[in-house]
């Protein structure tokens, strides 16, 4: 299906009607690990079309693979979920925008939640691909922070603009970002040795 596009200046647009729709989740995990076919995963059973392009962020049809979140405008890909490490690998795709549709909400509620019931306290979050941030209230951060007691929540891959909004409300607080992660090309690891990696690192940032 072609893709539907709307003439406007919004960052989104950058990624022009000929791109939005090929940007993929990771798949080389796939044979190690699939949402859909976790029990334990708050999208077990989710289908996802190999055809039909369903879901628009502003007009741009995003490839059928992404899971909705009921966001307009955030979505994402469960890569990997450890119950025994108690780590989770989670790409997304899109604008997070807690501003006009509360997107940490949904993504705190559907996804975080769920996982955290599961005994997840170890959040690794792919931003390569999420194109804009526009912050509300962190109360839902706080909430996710107090909930992994002693885990963490990581960002990589995120743009510095993005992470510079982030910044203005205080998300760095409880999100780790920056330094040494940036570095870190998490495409090359295992789910579990980039965990090892990540929890290395904050393991020296946090302290004890």
């Amino acid at each position: 299906m072609a893709l539907c596009s709307k003439q406007n200046s919004h960052p989104i647009a950058l990624y022009s009607d000929f791109f939005m729709h090929t940007i993929e989740p990771f798949y080389n995990w796939i044979d190690k690990y699939s949402a859909t076919e976790d029990p334990r995963s708050p999208l077990f059973g989710a289908e996802n079309s190999l055809s039909q392009y369903t879901h628009t962020i502003y007009g741009y049809y995003i490839h059928p693979q992404w899971d909705d979140i009921d966001s307009e405008t955030l979505f994402l890909k469960i890569l990997y979920a450890d119950y025994d490490l108690r780590f989770a690998v989670i790409e997304l795709i899109g604008e997070w925008n807690d501003t006009l549709h509360n997107d940490i909400m949904q993504l705190k509620r559907n996804i975080i939640d769920p996982l955290i019931s599961e005994g997840i306290n170890h959040f690794i979050l792919i931003g390569e691909n999420v194109f804009n941030f526009h912050g509300s209230d962190d109360s839902y951060y706080e909430e996710w922070f107090e909930d992994v007691e002693d885990g963490w929540v990581a960002a990589l891959g995120f743009q510095d603009f993005v992470l510079s909004e982030m910044r203005n409300y205080n998300i760095d607080y409880y999100i780790n970002y920056g330094g040494s992660l940036d570095d870190i090309h998490w495409r090359t690891f295992t789910p579990k040795r980039l965990f090892e990696l990540v929890n290395s690192m904050l393991q020296k940032r946090l302290g004890p």
